[in-house]
């Protein structure tokens, strides 16, 4: 069987690392053809030299010079800036891109790989809340699979193996409530960032940690969802379960309900995403029920957790104002890490976001871009305000 040729964007993040894991257990599976960081060199160099890709990319052009000393003697191109990530991405021999990048950088390499007819193993939310209508339509058109790599998605996409999609009744996204769940308002006013940062069942980098500390991370899977799957909005719905163990259900019209259950770890789901239609063996640990005697429960407190409120309006009014909401929270996510605002105020900054900026209904690329703009630009502003 012929090694499916895979470029990994964002290779020295926390998904980024897993998946090179995944690929060091099954190397006779998998090879890698490119390698992507935006400014880890020291990390993306030691990847280089243990996997040997035939190109690495590193965004921030001015580390370069860094990364190909690094590299010297090694065999590997190196490569800089976002034009070269659009060009790994459609190499004629790659059949799959992970999009592991954080935020809205990964849209147009996303995109760049679609058209090229590349599959899609989709770790990035941000490419489908911020163009889902977009991005789903190209996939159609180019016949490429998009396959996710979040937990919760790659639950339901696994739940639907086999079904008809036309009987499909309602999706329960499950969340773990974060390191906050039932805290009240007041309490919240007071959150360090190094609180937000301590979620209690997985190990994430920073920016996905504190949207999921917010419940933004859910609110974004609500909008990533209703794209991946094709349902209407109202027919999500989202449930805390802190245990982790349940990642997501479906819900048909006969009543019937489909969960897809194991220990929280985002190996699986990559390995699932990496490997599809087919399942490999692994010697991950097995999920042992009697440790778990007590699965739990319970609806999530949106007047609280304003953040999965917000979500769910911009996924209801569609067009520009999921895009506004994903810059907004960018922007905002940054300036709490920073210690420029505080926990509750990131709500603040991502509602008022969506208040002025102009809506858009009708949606294409280049009002994606100018929508993801000017929001990052009156989110800046109102964080000066309050500073």
């Amino acid at each position: 069987m012929d090694k499916k040729k895979l470029v990994i964007l964002g290779a020295t993040g926390s998904i980024g690392t897993q998946t090179l894991e995944v690929i060091e257990a099954h190397s006779h599976r998998f090879e890698i053809y490119a390698l992507t960081a935006q400014s880890n060199v020291k990390l993306l160099a030691q990847q280089a030299l243990k996997f040997q890709p035939e190109v690495v990319v590193i965004g921030d052009e001015s580390k370069y010079q860094e990364l190909r000393s690094a590299l010297e003697g090694s065999g590997v191109k190196v490569m800089a800036g976002a034009s070269s990530l659009i060009e790994v991405v459609q190499y004629p021999g790659v059949d799959m891109v992970l999009t592991a990048l954080v935020g809205a950088a990964g849209l147009e390499p996303t995109i760049a790989a679609i058209e090229a007819g590349k599959d899609i193993a989709l770790a990035n939310k941000e490419t489908l809340v911020i163009a889902g209508d977009l991005v789903m339509d190209l996939a159609q058109r180019h016949h490429v699979q998009i396959l996710p790599v979040d937990s919760e998605h790659s639950a339901i996409f696994q739940c639907l193996c086999g079904e008809n999609r036309q009987k499909l009744e309602k999706i329960y996204l499950t969340a773990s409530g974060g390191p906050f769940f039932g805290w009240d308002r007041e309490a919240l006013r007071e959150v360090s960032v190094a609180e937000a940062l301590k979620h209690p069942n997985w190990n994430m980098g920073a920016k996905i940690t504190i949207d999921s500390a917010s419940l933004m991370n859910k609110g974004l899977e609500v909008i990533e969802a209703k794209w991946l799957f094709g349902v209407s909005t109202s027919q999500i719905e989202v449930v805390v379960h802190p245990q982790s163990i349940i990642h997501s259900m479906v819900q048909f019209d006969d009543g019937s309900i489909i969960a897809q259950m194991g220990l929280p770890d985002m190996k699986l789901p990559i390995q699932y995403a990496l490997a599809f239609p087919e399942r490999l063996e692994n010697n991950f640990k097995r999920l042992n029920f009697a440790d778990y005697s007590n699965l739990t429960f319970a609806m999530p407190d949106r007047q609280t957790f304003r953040n999965l409120e917000l979500a769910f309006i911009a996924s209801q009014k569609s067009g520009n104002m999921p895009c506004i909401l994903n810059a907004a929270n960018e922007v905002a996510v940054a300036a709490f890490l920073e210690e420029k605002i505080g926990f509750l105020e990131m709500s603040d900054i991502i509602e008022e976001t969506m208040g002025r900026v102009a809506f858009e209904e009708k949606l294409d690329l280049e009002l994606c871009l100018e929508s993801d703009r000017e929001s990052r630009r009156v989110a800046k502003e109102l964080i000066e305000k309050i500073k």
